[in-house]
């Protein structure tokens, strides 16, 4: 396979029928050696994270597609760590969209003075710019149609979508009594249709996850879902 892009924690491949192949890491979002959903670099190395990353996307995509919500996931090979996806454009060059139920991580540290850790939220939405340079800006409706990043109406499409998917995720979360505390998403537009959609991957590394206020570990995660 030919390599097209070399990421935090995933690997871009076109294989030889020109599909796009995304292969999961072990590499984690972190500082110090501490895994952090909201870092922009990548801080360490868990092995059997890659695998455990696909199962979730798979499963949560999966469900998904059924349920009508467009992403670009095709299939996947979770042995080997590999997912088919559609050819998609990134908006920009990359928007990340957080959905938020509770007030943990940066919005605390930006509003703690209005708010307690673990605050309600109302399934709230903000996007930030991909950008490690400026640590992720925030960004806004007005902003980004002036910058050309989306097209008007496209912010409230993807703002929709984003609770939509997050309540999916909420709910499968919550019959086996967990609280899902936010989760970041990334949208693209399908290269022959324009439609937009999910893309990237739905696992514990990008979502923060609580059981009776007890953080849950991305991999421990996973052997809740999967392995009871």
């Amino acid at each position: 396979m030919e390599l097209i892009y070399k990421g935090k924690t995933k690997d871009v491949y076109q294989d030889d029928d020109r599909q796009i192949v995304l292969y999961f890491k072990d590499d984690m979002t972190g500082k110090d050696g501490v895994f952090d959903p909201g870092e922009n670099q990548v801080g360490l190395q868990v092995e059997g994270s890659g695998k455990a990353g696909l199962q979730m996307t798979s499963f949560f995509f999966e469900k998904l597609n059924a349920a009508g919500i467009p992403t670009h996931y095709v299939d996947a090979d979770i042995e080997a760590r590999e997912m088919r996806v559609r050819k998609v454009s990134v908006f920009g060059e990359g928007l990340e969209v957080i959905c938020r139920f509770k007030a943990v991580g940066s919005f605390t540290r930006r509003y703690g003075d209005y708010i307690e850790e673990g605050g309600e939220l109302p399934a709230y939405v903000e996007m930030t710019l991909k950008d490690d340079e400026r640590q992720d800006p925030l960004i806004n409706e007005a902003a980004l149609e002036t910058l050309g990043i989306l097209k008007p109406g496209e912010y409230g499409e993807i703002a929709e979508l984003t609770v939509k998917i997050s309540e999916v995720v909420k709910d499968e979360l919550a019959q086996r009594g967990l609280d899902l505390y936010d989760i970041k998403l990334e949208f693209g537009r399908d290269d022959e249709t324009g439609e937009v959609l999910l893309i990237d991957e739905i696992s514990g590394g990008n979502m923060r996850v609580y059981k009776s206020g007890e953080y849950i570990e991305p991999l421990k995660l996973n052997a809740i879902l999967f392995d009871a």
